[in-house]
């Protein structure tokens, strides 16, 4: 195993992932009425609480941070699994769908609960059915793609 290999692998994965996720989340939220200021502030009261809305105006750039640093750490987590969990290199797609189905529930069940993020976590049907599917689609599986090719033997020739 290259490990440069694998830890660009994690950054591009966790990137890509990162900024897809957060193109999916922007996009819903214009659809209702929302700019992405208020997306980047909601990341951010994970850490600041309710004062991400209103006192703090560099709360949008912290939630920016703390988005991408979480994405390149559910990348560092698969890469832990896919090094032990053969299945993850051989059907990276299944493997990253399967992979961003844990990482919703385990965002809104264990992190949010945790944090700081002022309001209860809900699950209206519509947003919760839209974003799991973001989470599978558009975050696990381009983190599996990446770590997967990063594992993969090279033929040698």
């Amino acid at each position: 195993m290259n490990s440069r290999a694998l830890a660009r692998a994690i950054l591009v994965g966790g990137a890509v992932g990162g900024a897809l996720d957060l193109a999916f989340a922007f996009t819903f939220a214009a659809a209702n009425g929302a700019a992405p200021e208020r997306v980047l502030r909601i990341i951010a009261s994970g850490a600041l609480g309710e004062p991400a809305f209103h006192d703090v105006t560099w709360a949008p750039a912290l939630g920016l941070a703390c988005h991408f640093l979480l994405s390149w750490l559910w990348a560092g987590l698969f890469a832990a699994l896919a090094v032990r969990v053969r299945g993850c290199v051989a059907h990276p797609l299944v493997a990253g769908a399967i992979f961003g189905f844990g990482v919703f529930f385990a965002m809104r069940l264990v992190v949010l609960p945790l944090s700081a993020f002022p309001r209860p976590v809900r699950f209206p049907p519509l947003a919760t059915a839209l974003d799991l599917g973001s989470h599978m689609l558009l975050f696990g599986m381009p983190i599996a793609w990446w770590i997967a090719r990063a594992l993969r033997p090279r033929a040698s020739g």
